[in-house]
């Protein structure tokens, strides 16, 4: 290669499809920020704001028809057959819809609120529920926006008419295709590339020639020597993997190199060979150390031998091995400040799927994402993958490092908007960093997740809502002090509730990661535990919440050590790609499906505040057999609560 040393090499980041659309996912916004620190020309690019607008085109919208058009009338759905018949209203839309969404136009609100300006497909339906839950209403959002919520109505609406898009684009082109995932079936936990391999050797379809296009153009624009496809999770591998193989078609000879979150959880012990066709070398963990190593390697300053956490595939034998040249890793205070320079900011889609207000900050608003430290200080949840670099390896930056790096960013991108990325912030480097905004008489808005221990007194939830805090996450998980202990979370339910009004009271939102099906958590332990839920919304402690089904992972004490946790593990198949998720077997014996969709139910409701006053066994009409009555008292919450004085 043409270079003269590392610093002559040209680093391409790529975020691929699909992960946000609100807002760049960091990582490539770490790495070139990284990059630019120590000298060297590195440029991102995020394909998958640009499949997503370049699919949202009246080019792609009249592509689209053609292929509705050509479906065989056994493969025709009810969305399909309306965009065929609505074609002519969606061609005519589109580009408006998306400069709205963009921030551009915002006196087209009026004329999306209106009900008479967008084609109304399946996804509109959700309100045909609103309207049944307010039937006195004679708007079904009047519950939700009033006469004022004009903008965010019409947000609410847009995405909707989005979400059909996507529908059709799955119907008719692709059934693996979301807009914040692609075809993760083909990774999560899948211990064979034979899926994978087979969908990258079929023809190219509308979704992949747009990416094709779109990789082609990006490769032109910044020529690289060196292309790095960070994949966070299972639904952006085989977009990640069309682009390499369009990379290995136009340009042989540019280094293409796999990393992220999904690489880091699911590939520790890869050895298929065949990913290498389309990769040069998979790095794992935190990408500073590793990147070095290759750009050296690649600029003929370092041998092969010294990659450091890197699989590679082996010339002569075929086989795929692992290289980790023993370094340090850089540390955290020297990782420099995330930039979005070359990011097309003002093209993020601000959408509105759920209309909690809590919940929207996912997918609404552009946020500048920062990490206040590195792993997670507490790292004892028996449900986290505890053994892991991105867990285990805790160190946090100096608030003044920390606030410098906000200046830089407020400064670069003309936004104070912070997500805090952290698995755990911790109490005492954000009341810091508080302290540091304060005597700066630096202004941002934030949020962030935490740990809902009890450090974070009211005194320091007002300190940091003055410091800008206006949103809280934590993991509350099963809601019940057996399993809290069994899972070494190391707060209670009652700790918990005095946490979380403690922030609510300083008028941060609060939203809990909410669990169910852990080992052991019988019906009773979920019925309790809704009762729980249903009393922290009741009392104002928490505006919103997610259950999830529990997972084991291999990484994870309970899986390393089911018998602890009363479970026997099924055996994992042979294979030799991903490896994350194991099945197991609880004598317990619970119906955790049937649970899970009476608890998500009552969340839904809890969140748009209804169905309050319900006894918590009337959402679990799926579970067979009877519903065991809470054992916990009504007013358990209130009266703990009381006894704070709170």
């Amino acid at each position: 290669m043409a270079t003269t040393g590392v610093k002559a090499l040209r680093v391409l980041s790529v975020i691929p499809p699909m992960t946000q659309l609100n807002t760049p996912y960091p990582s490539t916004a770490y790495l070139t920020g990284f990059l630019r620190s120590r000298g060297i020309q590195a440029v991102q690019e995020d394909l998958a704001l640009a499949l997503v607008l370049r699919l949202l085109s009246a080019e792609s919208l009249a592509a689209l028809h053609e292929r509705v058009q050509a479906l065989p009338a056994a493969r025709q759905t009810a969305q399909t057959r309306h965009f065929a018949a609505e074609y002519p209203r969606y061609a005519a839309t589109v580009a408006r819809t998306v400069a709205y969404l963009q921030g551009e136009d915002p006196t087209l609100a009026h004329r999306i609120a209106s009900r008479g300006f967008l084609p109304e497909g399946e996804r509109f339906r959700s309100l045909e529920v609103y309207g049944e839950l307010y039937p006195e209403e004679a708007d079904p959002l009047g519950w939700a926006f009033g006469a004022l919520g004009l903008q965010d109505r019409a947000r609410h609406l847009a995405t909707l008419y989005l979400n059909d898009l996507a529908d059709v684009l799955r119907d008719a082109v692709d059934g693996r295709f979301e807009f914040v995932r692609y075809a993760e079936q083909l990774a999560t936990s899948q211990p064979h590339f034979d899926p994978l391999a087979e969908a990258l050797a079929a023809p190219r379809h509308l979704i992949d020639e747009t990416l094709h296009a779109l990789t082609l153009e990006a490769l032109a624009r910044h020529e690289p020597h060196v292309v790095l496809l960070s994949v966070p999770f299972p639904g952006a591998v085989y977009a990640a993997l069309r682009i390499a193989q369009t990379i290995k078609q136009a340009r042989p000879q540019t280094t293409v190199a796999l990393g992220g979150g999904f690489v880091n959880t699911e590939l520790r012990e890869l050895a298929e060979p065949r990913l290498f066709d389309y990769v040069d070398v998979v790095t794992l963990d935190a990408g500073e150390r590793p990147l070095l190593a290759l750009l050296e390697r690649v600029a003929g300053e370092r041998s092969a031998e010294r990659l450091v956490r890197s699989f590679v595939r082996d010339k002569a034998t075929g086989h795929v091995r692992y290289v980790n040249w023993p370094e340090p890793d850089l540390p955290f205070d020297e990782t420099g400040t995330p930039t979005w320079d070359g990011l097309p900011l003002g093209q993020y889609l601000s959408l509105l799927d759920m209309l909690n207000p809590m919940n929207r900050l996912w997918s609404d608003g552009r946020w500048n994402k920062l990490t206040v430290a590195q792993g997670c200080y507490w790292k004892k949840c028996s449900f986290c993958d505890v053994t892991l670099d991105y867990i285990s390896r805790y160190e946090a930056a100096s608030a003044a490092v920390l606030v410098d790096r906000i200046e830089r960013i407020v400064d670069e991108t003309g936004q104070t908007g912070f997500h805090f990325v952290d698995e755990a912030a911790p109490p005492k480097a954000l009341r810091a960093l508080a302290d540091e905004l304060e005597r700066r008489g630096v202004e941002i808005s934030w949020w962030g997740n935490v740990r809902f221990e009890k450090t974070f007194t009211p005194q320091l939830a007002e300190q940091l809502a003055a410091s800008g805090c206006i949103a809280i996450s934590g993991g509350l998980e099963v809601a019940s002090d057996r399993l809290l202990t069994l899972m070494k979370k190391g707060v209670s339910v009652e700790q918990v509730a005095r946490v979380t009004k403690g922030f609510a009271d300083a008028g941060v939102m609060v939203h809990a990661y909410l669990m169910y099906g852990f080992p052991t958590q019988t019906v009773q332990d979920t019925v309790d535990a809704l009762e729980y839920v249903r009393q922290l919304f009741e009392n104002g402690c928490i505006h919103s919440g997610f259950f999830h089904r529990f997972a084991c992972t291999v990484h994870s004490p309970v899986g390393q050590q089911p018998g602890n946790y009363g479970i026997t593990l099924m055996p994992l198949p042979e294979g030799r790609f991903a490896k994350n998720d194991v099945g197991f077997v609880d004598p317990t014996g619970a119906d955790h499906d049937a649970l899970g969709r009476g608890l998500k139910k009552a969340i839904y409701n809890y969140m748009h505040g209804i169905g309050m006053e319900e006894d918590v066994r009337a959402w679990f009409t799926d579970v067979k057999g009877k519903i065991p009555r809470p054992t916990v008292p009504r007013q358990r919450i209130a009266r703990a609560l009381e006894a704070a004085g709170l």
